[in-house]
């Protein structure tokens, strides 16, 4: 008898959280962007249109409530996705945390997050036309004489995922990705974070 069996699965953790601390997290986001010289400076310097906190500020916890608060309700998300990740340890601690505002044509270019167990990222604000997430299959780069895939296979080498306000996402800090485009009128906000 003749049997075909699926390994090595890509786990993706997507949750909804209540959507109403997004106001306040919202306007604290974007008075931290614009009062951080040097996470301006740095996002210019990088050609990353828009802002993130990512080079400059380690504190947004104690910086402002709101990001103190977010960090509590990531927690258990945390706590149960290493758990079914079956992680002998699944008290990880939170590494980083950052902010990131995608003004109207921005792309975030593809990357992993190392030195990293579980990474993640929460939207606060996603307007029409904002960016979705792309995950890379991390086999692609294997590859390399594979034909292109069905439209409608499982199994793709990029799957995309469009949150809206309030969609937790979790993976593997291993795992590729990539912003697109931000093709809204207005700024995108998010906060990205890794546990280790």
């Amino acid at each position: 008898m003749a049997r075909t069996q699926a390994f090595f699965a890509t786990r993706l953790y997507r949750a909804q959280l209540p959507a109403a601390a997004n106001t306040a997290l919202a306007k604290a986001s974007l008075a931290i962007a614009r009062e951080d010289v040097a996470g301006q400076r740095w996002a210019k310097t990088h050609g990353y249109r828009g802002y993130t906190s990512y080079a400059s500020l380690d504190d947004l916890p104690w910086r402002a409530p709101e990001f103190a608060d977010l960090v509590r309700r990531i927690a258990p998300h945390v706590r149960r996705f290493a758990g079914e990740l079956q992680f002998e340890r699944t008290k990880l601690a939170l590494d980083s945390l950052w902010l990131n505002v995608m003004e109207p044509g921005a792309v975030h270019g593809a990357h992993i997050h190392p030195h990293s167990a579980i990474s993640g990222t929460y939207y606060v604000a996603v307007p029409k036309g904002a960016g979705a997430i792309r995950f890379e299959d991390p086999r692609l780069p294997l590859m390399m004489a594979a034909p292109a895939k069905r439209q409608r296979a499982r199994d793709k080498p990029f799957v995309t995922i469009a949150p809206g306000p309030g969609t937790l996402l979790l993976w593997e800090s291993w795992l590729r990705h990539d912003v697109p485009q931000n093709d809204a009128k207005r700024p995108r906000i998010s906060i990205s974070f890794n546990y280790r």
